[in-house]
Formats: structure tokens, sequence, C-alpha cells
């Protein structure tokens, strides 16, 4: 790999920031803990993601379970085993999430976590811009897969399931 992932870790240090923020800020709402893995799943993820996980893989590797569902295999005892290296998807999980669906924004909230909200109750101060994040994370996989000369499109996406330590 000749790509850096500098880039993609500061990208993931500003979700996590501002994850933190918004964990804090709706401390009351969030049930969101070590055991909760309703969310855990087999997601699709960008090649960046992918191959920073490989690599966190590679220095220190983990058991993974089977793929008899869609749990993601890094799921052991309800506790991810690559937590520190999850993909971004895995970072937003609980918090609400803003993001524009055709002509107009929606929110999505875990029902877990928001039982009863009203969706006036919340604003860009007190959300996480989903699109925003998406496009700077799709615009350094791109750079990412250019820098590898990967046989990918911009557009494609991984599946978790398909990554084992080495």
């Amino acid at each position: 790999m000749n790509y850096n992932f500098e880039r993609y870790q500061q990208f993931i240090s500003q979700v996590d920031e501002l994850a933190e923020k918004l964990s804090t800020l709706h401390h009351n709402q969030m049930q969101c803990r070590k055991g909760c893995d309703l969310c855990c799943m087999n997601y699709r993820i960008f090649p960046v993601e992918y191959y920073a996980i490989q690599q966190s893989l590679n220095d220190k590797p983990v058991e993974t379970a089977g793929a008899n569902d869609n749990s993601c295999i890094f799921l052991k005892d309800s506790v991810c085993q690559v937590y520190a290296h999850r993909p971004f998807i895995c970072r937003t999980h609980g918090l609400p999430l803003l993001y524009l669906n055709e002509e107009q924004w929606e929110l999505s909230a875990c029902e877990l976590n928001f039982r009863e909200f009203d969706d006036e109750e919340f604003s860009a101060e007190n959300t996480f811009p989903q699109d925003s994040f998406n496009s700077v994370l799709f615009q350094i996989n791109k750079a990412f897969i250019q820098a590898n000369q990967l046989s990918y499109s911009e557009f494609d996406l991984l599946e978790i399931k398909d990554l084992h330590p080495r």
C-alpha cells in the first residue's frame, strides 16, 4: 500500500470528537454501551476503511466469529474486537443523524436511545451531519483507490465479513 492513512485518521478523529460531544449532550437518552450490539452488523464499507482495519489486523490479529447471520464477524461476547479501528458507520450509530433524503432533511435516531422524541427537538447543533461527513469520507476513499491503483471504483463497498486476520 502506497497510501498514507493520515488523512483518514484525521477524519476519524473529527468523527470521534463530534460523536463524543453529541453523546455527552444526549447522555440522558444514550443507551449505547458495552454489551449493546444490536447495530453490529456485516456492513459494507469503503475500501479505505476496509484496508485500515486490515492493517490493524496485520499488527494485532483478533479472533473472528463465524458469519452465520448478519452479525459483524468482529463481535465476540457482545464486544467489538476492532473497536479502535471500527468504520465510520459504527462510530455514528446511536447518535441522532441528520441527512438529506431526496428533497428534504431527515432525522434518524436509534429507537433504543431516543424512545420519545420530537423531531423539532433536534437541530444542526445537536445532530450529526451525516451527509457532510459522508462526502469527506467519499473523497478520502477516492484518493486512497487512486494512490494505490486499486481495481475498485469510488462507489464500491466491501463487506466487513470478508476481512480476516492474517
